[in-house]
């Protein structure tokens, strides 16, 4: 009976601690605190989440708010006497994953113990979603344009300069909690509502107001809890520009780049450009230094064309106006001069090959000769005009310049002349003659010569005059053949050919044999011109050696 004193008293002591506890800390009714739960739990966990009030085995009531983001909490319950039943919403388990509702929605989940002598004893715990609190973007742009500074979702207030030209901004924005309310308000726009669960609200297009003001779009999010947020865009649209200046300026021909006089500065107006006589047309273009400005005058607002130019020796004034957004005009003058026909009707360089030019090249000498070989049946002809712009022929034949022509040549010992015109642009001519002489054939030359039987020592070359045979006493004579470098020249002598005829041939007797005796043998070659001879002598040794 002792015992139970103790016990009874001990109990008392307890409870009389915790409703002293409970009641500073103002527990609420779902709090249930009782003096004999029968089957007691040792722990009690619910994950996400924190139970309120801290688990105590004889406190049966219990709340936690689980984030918005979690869809089920995992309940973990463990009972002092590990023989006792444990049920987690009517699944017996001390582990047990609840399905929760939605954000905003409770979840009540019971715990019922039973020890193996049938006592029982219930806990409760009520879970509740919170909403969310989310009311921040995850992201937002302006188009066209550049957010200032660069967009952070807890950044509240940016800038967007645009030029004066865009009337009209496109703005796209995405909730970070797609479930939470999106107001998107500017005063030119009626109010744009995104609800929950559309998480972009773009794109949004809103009007600006005019040239030089600026115009301001509120972004406000509404979290799922109530909780608000504001994003503000100050939407800056430039002035009308008074830039009426060029900031490029060129003129080309064939898209080569002539030269402008003076070069090419903004502040500059007048300008000179000088092109060739046979430069029909020029491109002209401008660039403008405000994309907004625009061009009038000769070229288009895109600042290009091709200008028709007049006649050779004519001026043509090109004008270009630059009209700033704000009205005000800049007039820029190209004077482009062509050139009149030019009177250039010399040579550069003139040759003749094979063949050197007598006298020498000189583009004020226009009568020259050229001897070449009497083999040589043509030469080729180049001439180069001084302007590349003038005309030439080469003996009636119509010649650019560098061009080379083939000439044929007359026969031997003729001369062949060469005319060459050249007309400048402005029509005046002038004619370059030259004469190619071709003279008759020189040369006293034999080709081959031989003696049979017998072998010419030395052997046989053209330049070589002077031969000896050698033969033994049983022949009675040899034949010598004698062939002409030129088949036109003459031949005479023990060995004769005429004009026309190239070899020659003659037996020479050499007496009764066994006799020894000499014999000389002489062939004379003469050039066609008659200029020139040359004697050829072979000497005959029959058994004299």
């Amino acid at each position: 009976m002792r015992w139970n004193r103790i016990c009874l008293g001990q109990r008392f002591i307890t409870v009389l601690i915790l409703a002293i506890g409970l009641n500073a800390y103002g527990c609420k009714d779902s709090v249930s605190v009782s003096e004999d739960v029968q089957v007691p739990l040792s722990s009690l966990t619910v994950t996400p989440g924190t139970l309120q009030p801290g688990f105590f085995n004889n406190t049966t009531n219990y709340t936690v708010n689980a984030p918005t983001s979690a869809t089920s909490v995992t309940v973990t319950a463990i009972p002092k006497d590990n023989t006792a039943t444990v049920t987690i919403n009517k699944a017996v388990t001390t582990h047990l994953s609840v399905p929760l509702g939605g954000p905003g929605s409770t979840t009540i989940i019971t715990i019922v113990l039973e020890a193996q002598n049938g006592e029982e004893s219930t806990y409760t715990v009520t879970v509740t979603r919170l909403l969310s609190s989310d009311n921040g973007l995850k992201t937002l742009t302006v188009t066209p344009g550049l957010l200032v500074p660069d967009f952070a979702s807890d950044q509240l207030t940016y800038t967007v300069d645009e030029p004066t030209n865009v009337s009209n901004v496109t703005v796209s924005a995405t909730k970070s909690d797609p479930n939470a309310v999106m107001l998107i308000e500017s005063i030119l726009i009626s109010p744009i509502t995104v609800p929950g669960g559309t998480p972009s609200s773009g794109p949004v297009n809103i009007p600006l107001t005019g040239p030089g003001t600026n115009t301001v779009v509120s972004i406000t999010i509404t979290a799922q809890n109530g909780s608000k947020k504001t994003y503000t865009i100050t939407v800056n649209r430039a002035a009308p520009s008074s830039n009426n200046n060029l900031s490029a300026l060129s003129v080309s021909v064939d898209t080569v780049t002539q030269t402008l006089s003076p070069t090419f500065t903004p502040n500059t107006t007048d300008y000179t450009v000088n092109v060739a006589t046979d430069v029909p047309s020029v491109d002209v273009t401008a660039t403008k230094s405000d994309p907004n400005a625009v061009i009038l005058g000769d070229l288009p607002n895109e600042g290009h064309a091709t200008i028709q130019l007049d006649g050779p020796g004519t001026s043509k004034t090109v004008s270009i106006i630059v009209r700033a957004p704000s009205g005000n005009q800049k007039t820029y003058i190209i004077t482009v001069n062509r050139a009149a026909p030019a009177s250039d009707n010399n040579l550069l360089a003139l040759t003749v090959t094979p063949g050197t030019l007598v006298p020498v090249f000189a583009s004020s000498t226009t009568t020259y000769s050229v001897n070449v070989g009497s083999t040589i049946t043509s030469v080729t002809v180049t001439a180069t005009l001084s302007d590349t712009t003038a005309t030439m022929t080469i003996n009636g034949q119509g010649t650019s310049s560098d061009q080379a022509r083939d000439i044929p040549l007359g026969v031997a010992g003729s001369s062949t002349e060469v005319n060459i015109t050249v007309i400048a642009p402005s029509s005046d001519k002038k004619i370059y003659l030259v004469t190619v002489i071709r003279p008759l054939p020189s040369n006293s030359d034999l080709s081959t010569l031989t003696v049979t039987p017998g072998t010419l020592v030395p052997n046989f070359v053209p330049s070589e005059t002077i031969y000896s045979v050698n033969v033994p006493l049983t022949v009675d004579s040899v034949t010598v053949t004698a062939t002409k470098s030129d088949p036109d020249a003459g031949m005479s002598g023990d060995v004769t050919a005429g004009a026309g005829t190239t070899t020659g041939e003659a037996t020479i007797s050499l007496g009764l044999p066994l006799i020894p005796t000499t014999r000389t043998v002489q062939i004379t070659v003469k050039t066609q011109d008659g200029i020139s001879t040359k004697t050829y002598t072979v000497t005959i040794n029959r058994g004299v050696f």
